[in-house]
């Protein structure tokens, strides 16, 4: 349910200073007790991306906004969201995707999102390629921690399960279109490199590229059996990105932004990277 909310919020299924549904609406969605509905609201409140003030119904204060001084002229520079970004990246015949992140939660509900739309026939890529770099497994993360004690791996832990399942969805979903004969081919790569994640990029078809800082925040974290645990923190969900698009002119700011991100990605894919899970479906 936490992650069927997050979705919704970062697409702009709930806008910003858009409300909920009631939480009786909820619970009778999802088909959980009105305390689980509580425990996921308190959580999403927690990551700063609803107000949840006693009394009212709770409210989107923060959605992953995306900041473009290179906006075309079809859309507007007040509140784009990812989701727009990659669904347009999709209704090419051909879609490249190069992320670089520390979990591939916010990638898994957009690549969610756009199977759904193949399936239901509304776009039809032939090729789909996606190469994600995440951070070694067994690299000490400096985030997140349980604030106060950061040599307990509880969270960290966390961290890692959380990325596992979101990898296995990416394989079950995109492996689905293929199976299906719904894409033709379809190619996913996950390799692990050494490098603790400050920030996240996506390089949409060599030719835009989102890029987002992540900041460190305190925050409490509801662990599954509703314990709550303080913590240091970076935020995936709602984190502002800024957009960059190559033109025509090799030396513009956007131009040079994209070529140089890609030019990174590329360094670090190859040399300073290791396959996890891989394979062309």
């Amino acid at each position: 349910m936490s992650e069927a909310l997050r979705e919704r919020i970062a697409d702009g299924t709930y806008s910003l200073d858009a409300h909920l549904p009631s939480q009786r609406r909820l619970a009778e969605e999802f088909d959980v007790s009105r305390d689980t509905v509580q425990r996921v609201v308190q959580e999403l409140g927690n990551e700063g991306l609803i107000d949840t003030q006693q009394g009212r119904r709770a409210r989107v204060i923060k959605n992953q906004r995306v900041h473009s001084p290179t906006a075309r002229a079809t859309r507007s520079r007040q509140q784009m969201t990812l989701g727009p970004f990659i669904s347009e990246a999709f209704e090419r015949d051909e879609v490249t995707l190069d992320v670089y992140t520390l979990t591939s939660e916010s990638l898994d509900a957009h690549i969610k999102m756009q199977a759904e739309r193949i399936m239901t026939g509304a776009i039809r890529p032939r090729r789909i390629v996606l190469r994600m770099l995440l951070p070694s497994d067994y690299l000490e993360l400096p985030y997140p921690q349980v604030k106060g004690d950061p040599s307990d791996p509880l969270l960290r832990e966390r961290l890692k399960r959380i990325a596992a399942q979101h990898e296995t969805s990416l394989h079950r979903v995109l492996g689905s279109l293929k199976a299906e004969n719904l894409v033709s081919s379809v190619e996913l790569e996950i390799r692990r490199t050494p490098l603790t994640p400050t920030f996240k990029v996506y390089v949409i078809n060599r030719a835009e590229v989102l890029h987002g800082l992540y900041d460190v925040i305190e925050r409490p974290v509801v662990l599954d059996n509703g314990d709550v645990i303080e913590a240091l923190d970076v935020l995936g969900y709602g984190a502002a990105l800024t957009h960059h698009l190559k033109d025509s002119d090799p030396t513009s700011p956007g131009s040079v932004f994209v070529d140089n991100m890609q030019k990174w990605f590329d360094s670090v894919w190859v040399r300073l990277s290791s396959s996890g899970a891989s394979g062309a479906q």
